[in-house]
Order: structure tokens, then C-alpha cells, then sequence
């Protein structure tokens, strides 16, 4: 029977997959990926051989209608992003919207994710959070900042590292210089880190550093 596979793969340790997960990816019929080099590591790893196809930003609009096709003659698809569950500031949405347009099955598979841990080592809030991904490259980052200076739910963003202090310039001009917030870069990895204190205080350890890797940014929602 066809169906679509939503299939979370490790964002950095290579032993945060489930044993599910892996299952899934020995018997599907085809597996999409955001980088096919990158998924080859993995599946290499788990002794796993199938199909790859890339399936990106770049040309998921132009691939959909084949992928759909596939599906539809009986084919079971596994999708994986780099890193993460796919749908997650990654490509998902739209073959999961037109999977439900074509009422093809799909079953999201529990599993990594930055977010959650991100979050709960935080120290920050967590019961009420809103998970806001990456801000808009140019036209709108200070808006969309501005339309949140009044959110009072805990706050958590991605941030590459070349804009990560431009961002949190903008999120102290908004928020306040004493707004508590937590960062967190390279999770699961080698050199993963965790620093909690005000956008200030952030600011200024930043500052002071050489800023590689992946960053999730949280921080405390309006009069918190």
C-alpha cells in the first residue's frame, strides 16, 4: 500500500535515530532527501541500501507532481531532511498537503528535533512556547521581531551563525536589554553548548567569540 513517510533523522549523533525510523528506511521504496551525500552518511552507518532522490527548496514545487504520481501507483516514500523532522523551517509541507489533497496515507514518525531539547535546557518557561524557525533573511526581520514584543509565551527561533548578533541586536532593541534567553549551538554534537542570561549579556559573550554552527535561540515571552 502506498504511502508517505515523515522519517525525523539525528541532528548531530548519529545514535539519536529510532529503531523504527530505521526500519522504515530499509523497506521503503524510495527515500527523498535534502542532500543526498549527507543522507548517504547515515544510511551507510545503519548498513541501509535504497534509492535516494533529491528533494529541496530548490526544486520541490518541480518534483511534486511526479512524487504524487509515485505514490499513487503504490510506491511507499520515506522523507528525511538533513537534520530534524522534515516540515520544520525544511521541505514537508507541501508533499504532506498534496498527500492529503490526493488522500495518500502519511505517518509522521516521532524523533529528533533541536526544538525540544533546546527549550527544556533552556531553563526558560516551557508549558506555553511558540516555535517562530528562521526570521525573514531581509524585507520584514524587524517587523515580524516587532509583531512579538508583546508575546507572552516563550519564544524559540533558528539562527545561522552569520546573523546570529545582528538578531540579537534587534531582539534587544525590541524586547529589552534584560530579557532572559538561552542559546543553545551544536546539539548532540562534539562541541554543543548551552548559554543562559539576559539578550545583554548574550550579546556581549558573543561578541567575544569566533560563532560556528547551528544556533536555536529561546527566549522568555513578555512579563514572564
Amino acid at each position: 500500500m502506498s504511502k508517505l513517510y515523515i522519517v525525523p533523522t539525528p541532528i548531530g549523533n548519529l545514535g539519536d535515530i529510532t529503531f523504527r525510523a530505521i526500519e522504515v528506511l530499509k523497506n521503503c521504496d524510495l527515500i527523498l532527501c535534502e542532500d543526498t551525500r549527507k543522507t548517504s552518511v547515515l544510511l551507510k552507518h545503519y548498513g541501509i541500501s535504497r534509492a535516494l532522490r533529491s528533494f529541496h527548496k530548490y526544486n520541490e514545487h518541480h518534483a511534486l507532481h511526479s512524487i504524487i504520481n509515485e505514490l499513487i501507483s503504490g510506491k511507499t516514500i520515506a522523507l528525511v531532511s538533513d537534520a530534524g523532522t522534515p516540515g520544520l523551517s525544511d521541505p514537508g509541507f507541501l508533499i504532506v498537503r498534496e498527500c492529503r489533497k490526493n488522500k495518500i496515507p502519511i505517518e509522521c514518525l516521532p524523533g529528533a528535533t533541536s526544538v525540544i531539547p533546546a527549550l527544556i535546557q533552556s531553563g526558560l518557561p516551557s508549558n506555553r512556547f511558540c516555535f517562530e524557525g528562521f526570521l525573514p533573511v531581509k524585507k520584514g526581520r524587524t517587523k515580524k521581531i516587532n509583531e512579538l514584543k508583546e508575546e507572552v509565551r516563550t519564544m524559540i527561533f533558528f539562527e545561522s551563525p552569520h546573523r546570529l548578533l545582528k538578531t540579537l541586536h534587534l531582539f534587544a532593541e525590541a524586547f529589552g536589554n534584560d530579557r532572559q534567553a538561552s542559546i543553545s549551538r551544536e546539539l548532540t554534537k562534539i562541541h554543543e553548548e548551552t548559554i543562559t542570561g539576559s539578550l545583554e549579556e548574550l550579546i556581549t559573550f558573543f561578541s567575544q567569540k569566533t560563532i560556528k554552527g547551528e544556533f536555536v535561540i529561546v527566549i522568555s515571552g513578555f512579563d514572564s
